[in-house]
């Protein structure tokens, strides 16, 4: 029992070690991490690898399809699953500092086309990066893991803890949700979204979008060997041509039907089925593997990294698909597959749990949650508005009488926020953009002993004149709170708007709007 303590120490330790050499791979490129978040230019992006022996880059800005937004959001997703799990990864204020910027570096997922999982962009590969809903879901994932995470674990405190905007979380779930089952402009459906709808983001909060998408990448790409990445992969075929990276858009047909075959899905079909407790699905996949594994004379079971057609049997599999014997290629263990066989064999043995893998709990955001209830404060905003209501029977406080409250406009809010982040000695500026939504403005903040509540920024007639449009502004409330019904999900506790009533907004009283906006 002794030596099997000191194993897993030594693992758990391991992992540490690896997850804190790339965090110190990136915080050199703090540069560029602060450029990115004004230009998001690729060549701004964070290197996607490095020397493993001295941690330095190894292709330059230019050379390789660094903006790999999935990336950096599997790693912020890791951390958190760690961090909750009990394990310290960062150790200094200045770190947490840095991945509060890398939070900001992803959150804009939503609208910021990158190279994909692939780390090609468009299939033909000219380099044309493409927004991705793989990209998009590991970014929503990592966001929805990192917010109110407290990095130094139990010894943490208001410093070490990371927060991030719940509408930038909400922005990648609604264009994740419009995208899927497609997982770019270029790629009908990719096998990458199986990480994606199951472990390890589990991002998808609609059971009906998870079959579907589940079962549009089974239709479309299962072979005999395991799944093709996308239709139309001309990655490691006989008809590739190795002298050069991209294709021209008349070749990609000529990939049709022999797209190389990557045991790497059957493996995470076999997690996903332990997950939802699929036994049955588990038993078909893990017979499948167990056919395609390379055996040692040493008895280990190795993943390749793809299975393709032969170049003598290209004909006859264009003829026929699925029909020809294929041969492994590339990489033998595929490093990326065979972690997912161990993790996949561990659970099926019942030496992990689900619940070991996955701390947070995630697996769980598809299930059916309770109705959200929205609470609506109405405060006047001073004690002659208050007079003037009380003459239609309409009794309310004063922004004064609900001390120690403190009532701002959304505005200090944005102020605030730009703050987090900030560091001098890494030369990081924070958050630069202004904007804060409904789901941040609804709940209450606590600052240095102090309680504040924000008014939505729709009511901000200094961020925008057409505040100053009582109706308009209405309509747009009340198609707020229709919003943040369906979507505080993934919220703790009752969303709470305030509502002030201005003098710029008397009109209402003299307007049928005043019984409209005391009925929402």
């Amino acid at each position: 029992m002794d030596e099997d303590r000191a194993k897993t120490y030594e693992l758990e330790q391991s992992c540490v070690k690896m997850m804190r050499g790339l965090l110190t791979c990136m915080m050199r490129q703090k540069e560029k991490l602060e450029h990115f978040k004004t230009s998001q230019s690729p060549l701004d992006a964070i290197h996607a690898k490095y020397s493993s022996e001295t941690g330095q880059v190894v292709v330059g800005d230019s050379d390789w399809g660094h903006l790999q937004i999935d990336a950096v959001s599997l790693y912020l997703l890791v951390l958190a699953q760690m961090t909750a799990s009990g394990l310290q990864i960062v150790f200094s204020l200045d770190e947490v500092a840095f991945i509060q910027n890398l939070v900001f570096y992803i959150e804009s997922a939503y609208c910021v086309p990158d190279y994909g999982i692939w780390e090609r962009g468009d299939k033909s590969n000219h380099g044309l990066p493409e927004l991705n809903a793989s990209s998009i879901g590991m970014a929503k994932a990592a966001l929805e893991a990192m917010n109110e995470l407290d990095l130094f674990g139990a010894r943490g405190g208001p410093s070490s803890i990371i927060h991030v905007l719940a509408d930038e979380a909400q922005k990648c779930q609604a264009v994740l949700q419009s995208m899927l089952p497609r997982e770019s402009n270029s790629k009908e459906v990719d096998s990458g979204l199986l990480s994606v709808i199951s472990f390890p983001a589990f991002a998808v909060d609609d059971p009906e979008i998870i079959k579907l998408t589940r079962a549009t990448i089974i239709s479309k790409l299962q072979g005999h060997y395991g799944l093709k990445r996308f239709l139309r992969d001309g990655y490691k075929t006989p008809k590739e041509d190795p002298t050069r990276l991209y294709y021209e858009p008349w070749e990609l047909r000529m990939f049709d039907n022999i797209e190389c075959e990557w045991p790497l899905f059957f493996c995470y079909m076999i997690i996903d089925g332990s997950f939802r407790g699929d036994k049955a699905a588990v038993v078909e996949y893990n017979e499948a593997l167990e056919e395609i594994l390379i055996k040692t004379e040493d008895g280990l079971r190795l993943v390749p990294e793809l299975y393709a057609v032969p170049s003598d049997k290209v004909n006859e599999e264009y003829k026929f698909p699925g029909s020809q014997v294929r041969v492994p290629l590339g990489r033998c263990p595929f490093m990326w597959a065979q972690s997912l066989y161990i993790l996949g064999r561990l659970l099926q043995e019942g030496f992990l749990a689900p619940g070991e893998l996955d701390p947070l709990n995630r697996r769980l955001g598809s299930e059916k949650k309770p109705d959200v209830v929205v609470q609506v404060v109405i405060l006047a905003e001073d004690q002659e508005i208050q007079e003037k209501l009380r003459v239609f029977d309409i009794h309310v406080q004063t922004i004064a009488e609900v001390a120690p409250v403190e009532v701002q406009p959304a505005r200090v809010l944005s102020h605030l926020y730009a703050y987090l982040g900030r560091n001098k000695k890494l030369g990081l500026s924070g958050r630069k953009s202004r904007d804060v939504g409904i789901l941040c403005t609804s709940k209450l903040y606590s600052l240095q002993d102090r309680i504040f509540a924000f008014t939505p920024q729709l009511m901000d007639q200094q961020r925008f004149y057409i505040a100053s449009d009582y109706e308009l502004m209405i309509d747009n409330l009340k198609n707020e709170l229709n919003f943040l019904k369906s979507s505080w999900q993934s919220v703790l506790g009752r969303p709470l708007v305030v509502f002030t009533f201005r003098h710029v907004l008397l009109g209402i009283l003299k307007s049928k709007y005043l019984k409209v906006i005391f009925s929402i």
